[in-house]
């Protein structure tokens, strides 16, 4: 019987279980104590002699696979990849999946809500009435204003409709945008220096890859518009924290909204934890209950899809020049 392994975090409830265990799965979990984020060094102990993973963001270096010589496949919960080698899994035979499309509403909604606290001066507030103090202060009106969003995949397109709905004037970057999408919302798609320029709130909606590493940084910082936004609910490596904390420290950002980090947990000596302009949550923008189960039911389906001879085409962020993947018996 073949063998799986839930790494993801929050993975003792849902719908995987019963799904794998149809499937013709053994189903095992890593120890609750167990945090495979903080401890990379225990991964190999915890997953080797599996056939699959159902798998958090915990890394699989090449180092890591090499040493996993019965591992077929790592089926990601959620839709980032880059803790994975894919390289390295593509020499190796593993297929590695994502959960397309079962969680752009919540990241959305998280975007937003970091973009309204932001904008509506939220946490001091909050901390101002709770010490007894009254402190009443003049923002710019988010009705009317200007949202970037870079990246109009299914995340930036459910952001891009909250958007309109909130009286904002949309831009967007994507060097592959789906055109009926933009034509139907009216969109104005723009290159990302004229994006920067002329937006007042910036939202990052892109995957980490070679080319968008420090996307942000220190040269496109400084092209957006003084007194601008910065939002991310994609992933920490598309920001050059320092240079964004430079920005945040001189007042060329009046603030940020960030829920996603370099390091995660955000290490709490980070000078990003003392700014009073930036907004913080804990990488939960594609955590509600509905994407919770339909990540975990997609994560298991794509096990079994691919165990049963399948090929979830959509799903599969590897082997791109491989035909005839055959789950080895």
């Amino acid at each position: 019987m073949p063998r799986t392994i839930c790494t993801a975090k929050m993975c003792e409830f849902g719908p995987h279980f019963e799904i794998l265990q149809d499937g013709g799965f053994e189903v095992a979990t890593v120890p609750a104590e167990v945090d495979l984020r903080k401890e990379p060094d225990r991964v190999v102990e915890q997953v080797e002699g599996f056939d699959a993973i159902l798998a958090g963001a915990e890394i699989y270096s090449r180092e890591v696979l090499e040493q996993l010589p019965d591992l077929k496949v790592i089926s990601r919960y959620g839709v980032g990849f880059d803790a994975v080698d894919l390289q390295a899994a593509d020499d190796l035979g593993i297929a590695v999946t994502i959960t397309p499309g079962v969680n752009h509403h919540s990241v959305a909604e998280q975007a937003f809500a970091l973009l309204m606290g932001v904008a509506r001066l939220t946490r001091s507030q909050d901390r101002a009435v709770r010490s007894g103090k009254w402190e009443r202060a003049l923002t710019p009106r988010v009705w009317g204003s200007t949202i970037g969003i870079v990246g109009l995949g299914r995340i930036g397109q459910a952001v891009a409709t909250r958007a309109i709905g909130m009286g904002m004037q949309v831009l967007a970057y994507d060097p592959f945008p789906n055109q009926s999408f933009v034509a139907e919302h009216q969109i104005k798609l723009v290159d990302l220096d004229e994006l920067l320029k002329q937006s007042d709130y910036v939202t990052l909606h892109l995957p980490v890859t070679s080319e968008t590493i420090d996307i942000i940084n220190k040269e496109t910082l400084a092209k957006m518009k003084s007194g601008s936004v910065l939002i991310n609910t994609a992933r920490g490596g598309l920001v050059d924290e320092e240079a964004l904390i430079e920005a945040l420290q001189s007042g060329h950002l009046r603030a940020a909204g960030l829920d996603v980090f370099k390091k995660e947990p955000l290490p709490v000596e980070s000078p990003l934890i003392n700014l009073e302009n930036v907004l913080l949550s804990c990488h939960i923008g594609g955590l509600d209950k509905e994407s919770h189960r339909d990540a975990y039911a997609m994560a298991a389906q794509n096990i079994v899809k691919l165990y049963q001879g399948d090929w979830p085409q959509e799903c599969v962020v590897n082997l791109k020049n491989t035909t005839g993947w055959q789950w080895p018996k």
